[in-house]
């Protein structure tokens, strides 16, 4: 860092100041002097650095407002987004976030609002030159305008309308009574196998039960455990969610699972073996640009997610140690498993032990009827073929997405909401019960056109802090993609908090871009905001608006979606939160290969359907390319020097130093978009117009890779064979994982995905995600997703028949993974909804 004198003059006038040094004969940096000569046809600058903006003149008292500024109001005297660097840019977009639609349309001089007539006539005068609007003012035809202002419309965005209770919700979908039928006949046909297989391990309980207490199995009552609806029953050892039979303690109410029994008895550690050993240790700030690590001789902070190694050896000590008595019955544990150990677990039920029993048998019968016309006909090619049986790659409901051979697949189904909105459900079963995600587009044009602009949230968000015990509605967690740590911003000062930028400061880095001090791009992630338990409460209307956008709601909708096994629990039983929930990030065209605003590789545990509802594209300054380039060889060489064990290079030096060796540059080849190569001498303009060109043909905001479930096998024996070509937290490399794609560690670049094709023959199905775009992803396939532009989505969770099983084998996965991973705990409990959604559509089917 340059000596105060030689720091860079701009601030925020509190805390914050620029840590670059100036230029020569400026007060100002480098990027800021640039910034400032961007507004210099609108302000003036000052030896200071600081901006003046002119004044506004003040209306006369008793002057009414012209009813020209009236029609300018509801218009932008600009495109979406600002010119990148204004350094007012900032300014006037909080100022315009903070006038409300509702004011900006209303009369003067009127306590009421306008009356259609009135707003009419007023709104006659707009200018027919420019009928561009606002980009926070909904995206109504501006003959909408003369008829009703947003207000009137309940569409106005101000915080009070935003907010308010009385939003009109979407209307349901209406199903005629044949139609509900057979839907109900296709879930019992689902699920018929999955209650067998259940009621085939209760029985095999109750026998091993019968041989403990010495008697008939007729004999056998098995207590029931008192259960309320608002309470969630898992067990203790694995973490997943018990259905019905278990084993309790009566001591201390130790609850086991019927798999974890079964593995006792086997011989087998219950639950997995909880193995998770390595831990990230920082390295310090200047590793994560391709710097010398930390000295070791300076204390390390371990990361935040992981075990403590000591207490996890002695659990997995003593799970060894516990084994099951000869007759079957099982002991308590010891108390560092969660046990007493000074009693004997006791067979109980949850349900009614009849209930089941009685299930099976009506569901068994309804099925026998073989009513095949009650099915969606899954069989038959769909429209997407050809009479001959060929792939019609020029149908508009297709959109290539892998070049895979000798395969049908490339090609996803993407049809428009508009054409799927009288039907076509059967089509998309088809392409759905093969496991391939769908793409529907302009969902948000079947809406009322509410804006999902950041600042236009924000305004509903805020609150005015009333005590300490409110800060927790100020502060939100961020991670930045770069070291993968949360950092906490909040909007004032307590306590030993050191608070770096506020909620709103946030929110303009997501128009106008953050960098980090050497210019590489910052990117943040605003997960889960608001609080998903309060998303409906706090966004209402946004809430509201996203229901109305859902395509194909007999699956998506979670209030009645007649195909979505999590709206089929009963009144008053305990429900997860499926959705909606927000994601906000930053994005960059480029792969940067370091710091991209990314999704991590994952698998979902249930079906999920996720909608781009807004983006923002944020261009770099032709200094800040030259600086990502330099930084790219910098890393590319800290990755050889890693990988091959060589000796420091010298940086100090001329570029040419670094690039050096053709050997190791031949041994270590990178795309385009993983690393910068080429003449350091070369000039820079050359690069930033090549990269112009390739961010013109950029019109999607995110970039999808979903592979599938059939090649997740393969997936992980690549992640595993290329564990150490990995970074995650503080920038370390990855050294081992307890699963390849739930640990949420790795994602793959465009080289990786190169090399995975090369080695082991798979591909995903990759594509860009476009405003206004839903995609809808089954469960069990691995996906992951990188911004190119700042995006704010909006995902919701939901269970259909077709992928139910996938969910059952991923609550196996998940059951056995280490006991402190984050994808440890059953949330979803998806085995009670299938119950449920039995249970409802059994006796809907009887009713009919």
């Amino acid at each position: 860092m340059p000596p105060d004198e030689r720091r860079c003059r701009r601030s925020d006038g509190k805390y914050w100041r620029c840590k670059n040094e100036v230029m020569e004969n400026k007060s100002l940096c480098q990027m800021h002097y640039e910034k400032m000569l961007v507004t210099t046809g609108k302000a003036s600058s000052m030896d200071d650095g600081k901006v003046r903006r002119p004044r506004k003149k003040k209306r006369k008292p008793g002057r009414p407002r012209k009813q020209e500024n009236i029609a300018s109001s509801i218009q932008t005297n600009g495109s979406n987004d600002t010119k990148k660097g204004n350094g007012n840019a900032g300014k006037r977009k909080r100022n315009e976030a903070g006038r409300s639609s509702r004011k900006s349309l209303r009369v003067e001089k009127q306590d009421s609002v306008p009356t259609d007539d009135q707003f009419s006539s007023d709104a006659n005068v707009l200018s027919d030159s420019n009928k561009t609007f606002n980009p926070e003012v909904p995206r109504d035809a501006l003959t909408e305008f003369e008829k009703k202002c947003p207000y009137c419309r309940n569409n106005c965005n101000c915080k009070g309308c935003l907010r308010m209770i009385r939003v009109a919700k979407p209307p349901e979908k209406v199903i005629e009574k044949s139609q509900r039928v057979c839907y109900s006949y296709y879930v019992i046909q689902s699920l018929l196998p999955w209650l067998k297989a259940v009621r085939c391990e209760q029985i095999m309980e109750k026998e091993i039960e019968a041989q403990i207490k010495g008697q008939s199995l007729p004999e056998i009552e098995i207590e029931q455990a008192p259960c309320y609806n608002d309470e969630r029953v898992y067990c203790d050892n694995c973490q997943t969610s018990i259905l019905d039979y278990h084993r309790s303690c009566p001591n201390c109410s130790f609850d086991l699972c019927l798999r974890c029994c079964n593995e006792l008895r086997n011989g087998f550690m219950p639950g997995g073996d909880g193995r998770l050993t390595h831990k990230y240790k920082t390295k310090g700030k200047d590793y994560l640009h391709g710097g010398p690590p930390q000295s070791t001789s300076k204390r390390l902070e371990p990361a935040m997610d992981v075990c403590d190694n000591e207490n996890n050896e002695k659990r997995l000590n003593a799970l060894r140690e516990w084994k099951a008595n000869g007759n079957g019955s099982i002991p308590c544990p010891s108390k560092k498993i969660g046990g007493c150990g000074n009693s004997v677990l006791e067979l109980k039920c949850i349900f009614p032990e009849s209930l089941l029993q009685n299930l099976e048998e009506k569901a068994a019968s309804i099925v026998a009827q073989k009513r095949p016309e009650m099915l969606p006909d899954l069989s038959t090619r769909c429209s997407c073929f050809t009479v001959t049986g060929e792939l019609n790659s020029a149908s508009t409901f297709l959109r290539k997405a892998a070049c895979r051979k000798d395969s049908d697949d490339n090609y996803l189904f993407c049809p428009r909401a508009i054409d799927i909105q009288h039907g076509d459900l059967e089509h998309f079963q088809k392409h759905w019960a093969k496991g391939e995600p769908v793409i529907v587009c302009d969902v948000l044009e079947l809406t009322y056109g509410l804006s999902w602009a950041p600042m236009v949230m924000w305004r509903a968000l805020r609150d005015r802090a009333q005590s300490k015990d409110a800060l927790e509605k100020f502060a939100v967690k961020a991670v930045d993609c770069l070291d993968w740590c949360e950092v906490v911003y909040s909007s004032i000062f307590f306590g030993y908090m050191l608070v770096e930028i506020n909620n709103a400061a946030f929110f303009r880095g997501y128009t106008e871009g953050r960098s980090h001090f050497n210019y590489w791009p910052q990117m943040l992630k605003l997960k889960d905001r608001p609080p998903s338990s309060s998303f409906e409460e706090r966004l209402p209307r946004h809430g509201a608006e996203f229901i109305a956008s859902l395509p194909f709601k007999e699956y998506t909708d979670p209030r009645c979606g007649i195909l979505n096994f999590a709206t089929k629990l009963a009144e008053g039983v305990l429900k997860p939160y499926m959705g909606p929930k927000t994601y906000i990030a930053y994005g960059f065209v480029d792969e940067l290969g370091r710091g991209d605003s990314v999704t991590k590789l994952h698998c979902d545990m249930s079906d999920a359907v996720n909608i781009l509802t807004h983006t923002a594209e944020v261009a770099p300054f032709p200094h800040q390319l030259a600086s990502i380039k330099k930084l790219k060889k910098k890393h590319t060489v800290q990755d050889m020097q890693e990988e091959i064990s060589m000796e420091p290079i010298n940086l100090n030096g001329s570029d040419r130093s670094v690039v050096s060796g053709k050997g190791l540059l031949q041994q270590h080849e990178c795309s385009k978009t993983q690393h910068a190569d080429g003449d350091p001498k070369h000039n820079v303009s050359d690069d930033v117009h090549e990269n112009e060109k390739e961010r013109k043909k950029v019109v999607g905001g995110a970039l999808w890779d979903i592979f599938r479930r059939e090649d997740a096998k393969k997936l992980q024996e690549y992640l595993r064979k290329h564990l150490k070509e990995f970074r995650h937290m503080y920038g370390c490399r990855v050294e081992e994982v307890a699963h390849p794609i739930h640990d949420q560690t790795f994602y793959l670049t465009t080289e990786h995905k190169r090399k995975l094709k090369e080695e082991f023959g798979i591909e995903p199905w990759t594509f860009e995600q476009k405003l206004g775009e839903a995609v809808l992803i089954p469960a069990g396939c691995p996906h992951q997703v990188r911004n190119l532009k700042s995006c704010i989505n909006v995902a919701l969770d939901f269970v259909s028949p077709e992928n139910f099983n996938e969910c059952i084998k991923l609550s196996e996965e998940f059951r056995v993974l280490p006991k402190d991973h984050l994808a440890k705990v059953d949330k979803l409990e998806v085995k009670k909804m299938a119950l449920h959604a039995l249970i409802r559509d059994v006796k809907d089917f009887e009713s009919w």
